[in-house]
């Protein structure tokens, strides 16, 4: 790989990273804290939502960590993959393509990149690879597709129970 190929890796990976851990700090101490995000994710069928409320922190916090380390890449990605399919689902599929009508724009984008970087790999300037513990191509795409789905659906099955339309 290319050092500009290896660079542009660690600026997907530490992007990707920081966005996850911003994210994950904003439902934990931004705006209504963890009780506004606990109000938020109850408002979407979710049920024991202060629960969900702290998975949510601890799983965007730990991606991101993970993410700018560069370590256990796949399942990094696979966790921002999970995220953003939950938000996707419940929160931004019914309005549509546009983020600024709260469309799922934002989260298909970081959902895609996810996995793409699943298959491109950490790049040379990560754990995983000092490590030799790098997963790429089809097989680090498919853990995070894998993964992302099984916990996607995991959660919702035991959490998700949609309102009935009146």
């Amino acid at each position: 790989m290319s050092e500009a190929s290896d660079t542009a890796l660690l600026l997907v990976r530490v992007v990707l990273g920081v966005v996850m851990v911003v994210h994950g700090w904003n439902h934990w101490r931004g705006g209504g804290g963890i009780t506004g995000t606990a109000r938020w994710f109850g408002g979407l069928g979710l049920t024991r939502p202060r629960l969900q409320a702290w998975l949510s922190v601890l799983t965007e916090l730990g991606a991101g960590a993970l993410l700018l380390t560069g370590f256990l890449t796949p399942l990094a990605c696979a966790a921002v993959l999970s995220v953003m399919l939950v938000a996707g689902l419940l929160a931004h599929r019914r309005n549509g393509f546009f983020v600024f009508k709260e469309g799922y724009e934002y989260v298909l984008v970081l959902g895609v990149l996810a996995v793409a970087l699943g298959a491109w790999g950490p790049g040379k300037c990560a754990i995983d690879e000092a490590a030799d513990i790098a997963v790429t191509g089809w097989a680090g795409a498919g853990v995070v597709v894998g993964v992302g789905v099984v916990a996607t659906a995991g959660l919702l099955a035991v959490f998700w129970r949609p309102r009935r339309a009146s």
